[in-house]
């Protein structure tokens, strides 16, 4: 049970591409959403400025309700807040979410640094919903450190892992 997982080495020049995965992420508290949020080099408070989208695509398992839909509260406009990758998870027993952050070069001072993220979820009332966001971190500062949080209370259990592309 963690307040957050914090990658704070190891994100350098030495890739083009860090890609983060998780397994079987579990909140501690129902309808939770998972988020990320960066800091450039030299920074503190994981609050860099972040634009986005957020689409998701479910379907409740009594087969009652199905929906594509653009995630309102799932995007940021300029913003500082965390970014919402996992929407809506369930903290039931059998309740979790897993997926794959991709971010591209991080370590440019030059661009922008662009993110999509693919995940699926069971969610707290019965769907797999699968979530997509994509966007960017708006400074051309390098970012080396990456931080990943509920929308609140803890993270009850899950894998992270990180890994460099060249």
């Amino acid at each position: 049970s963690s307040a957050t997982i914090d990658f704070t080495s190891n994100i350098d020049s030495t890739y083009k591409e860090y890609i983060f995965k998780f397994y079987d992420i579990h909140p501690e508290t129902n309808f939770r959403h998972l988020g990320f949020q960066a800091n450039a080099v030299g920074g503190s408070g994981y609050n860099e400025t972040i634009t986005s989208t957020m689409f998701v695509a479910n379907h409740k398992e009594d087969d009652t309700a199905t929906v594509l839909a653009y995630e309102t509260d799932g995007d940021l406009a300029q913003g500082t807040g965390f970014q919402s990758i996992i929407h809506a998870m369930g903290n039931g027993n059998d309740e979790s979410g897993s997926g794959t952050l991709h971010l591209f070069n991080p370590s440019s001072t030059t661009f922008v640094k662009h993110f999509i993220a693919n995940t699926n979820t069971y969610t707290d009332d019965d769907r797999s919903q699968n979530n997509f966001a994509a966007g960017y971190i708006n400074t051309t500062s390098a970012i080396d450190e990456i931080q990943f949080k509920m929308s609140s209370g803890n993270i009850d259990a899950g894998t992270f892992k990180m890994y460099g592309v060249t």
